[in-house]
């Protein structure tokens, strides 16, 4: 049996949890191939190389970015490459793309299962009657899904999917990378005592909302202050370096810039905490490296991945992202002497181990052997 995934962009999240599944699908007589929009996209601008993988992918446009890509061009190549393919699953990430809708029919048209990879949860966004509704009829054409977690499993049953034909375990990372072991002899970056945050510089990251609710923190803690790192880049880089000026907290907020994941793993291995402060998050993946690092987390109550990650009190906590005092509270509490932060890090550490690459293969295995029965 074939079975092909489609993401738009194969990036080091896509490789470990793709490279685990071959492995469960080897044992099972399955042949996996991969298959990505374009090489590279401007979005997420990884560089991953497909090389030490276990399967074949395909990319359909290698010589350009993904937002640059010719739309009849990529729609050709995709149908052209799933004729050769012949695959009898395809699973698709997501079904707001075209292209991936396109899969979807392709699917549909030559009787070949259909698995959904999702992510999305009620909250991402205003909610229309009439695009709920074509969204219920597209929904009937999958089998079952693979979901990341209990808030998107909630909103693929409002959408009237089958509640045992959605299994969990999308939204995992490679924790080996991550883990404190592997990444405690990397230099020290920051020769103080830091938060540390990761985003695209965008406005649902809720950035300057971060850096006020840090200017309030250093304004009680003073000299004893921690640094806070504040890794990416985006649009808003110039209004978030205005801001960071205006406070006067030059000397505390450092901006490394983006990063590819080997180079944030020095500022994972000495960080004190992870922030991150979304209004809006479907997920939030680096949550999870931070978890996988063994630092505590404070994350927003927005993300998709609070729910199922942030144990209370235990591994981090949880705060209003439009509640600037509750962050800079939080902030206090973990540099303060009444937290064991070492004990809430070894907690995340822990915690994490459950939602790993061989999750995602687990779940994706089950969701297609659901839809075979």
């Amino acid at each position: 049996m074939k079975v092909t995934i489609l993401f738009a962009n194969f990036g080091p999240y896509h490789l470990a949890r793709v490279n685990i599944f071959r492995k469960y699908c080897y044992s099972l007589g399955w042949e996996v191939i991969g298959i990505e929009l374009a090489r590279s996209e401007a979005e997420y601008p990884w560089k991953t190389i497909l090389e030490n993988i276990n399967f074949q992918v395909i990319s359909l446009i290698s010589d350009k970015q993904l937002e640059e890509a010719n739309f009849f061009a990529l729609v050709s190549r995709i149908i052209q490459v799933l004729n050769k393919i012949d695959p009898d699953v395809c699973v698709i990430a997501g079904y707001s793309r075209p292209t991936m809708l396109l899969t979807l029919f392709w699917s549909f048209y030559h009787h070949k299962l259909a698995i959904l990879l999702s992510e999305s949860k009620e909250d991402d966004a205003v909610r229309f009657w009439w695009q709920e509704k074509a969204k219920r009829w597209i929904i009937q054409l999958y089998n079952s899904a693979l979901v990341g977690g209990k808030q998107h499993k909630r909103y693929l049953r409002k959408l009237r999917m089958k509640s045992d034909a959605i299994f969990l375990g999308y939204d995992v990372v490679d924790n080996t990378v991550f883990h404190p072991t592997n990444i405690r002899h990397l230099p020290r970056l920051i020769d103080k005592p830091y938060f540390l945050a990761i985003n695209r510089f965008i406005p649902k990251k809720n950035l300057h909302f971060l850096i006020s609710s840090y200017a309030k923190y250093c304004e009680v803690k003073g000299v004893d202050s921690w640094n806070l790192v504040l890794c990416g880049d985006g649009p808003l880089r110039p209004q978030i370096e205005q801001q960071i000026v205006q406070l006067g907290l030059q000397d505390f907020i450092h901006l490394p810039g983006f990063l590819q994941q080997n180079e944030l793993l020095p500022y994972f291995a000495h960080a004190g905490c992870f922030i991150h402060a979304s209004t809006q998050e479907q997920w939030g993946l680096v949550v999870n490296e931070a978890m996988a690092a063994g630092l505590p987390v404070l994350v927003s109550e927005k993300c998709g991945c609070f729910e199922d990650l942030v144990v209370e009190g235990v591994n981090g906590f949880g705060f209003d992202p439009e509640n600037i005092q509750q962050l800079t509270d939080l902030m206090l509490k973990i540099t303060s002497k009444n937290v064991d932060i070492d004990k809430i890090g070894d907690s995340a550490l822990k915690h994490i181990q459950q939602f790993s690459p061989e999750y995602f293969a687990k779940g994706l295995v089950q969701a297609i052997e659901y839809s075979m029965q």
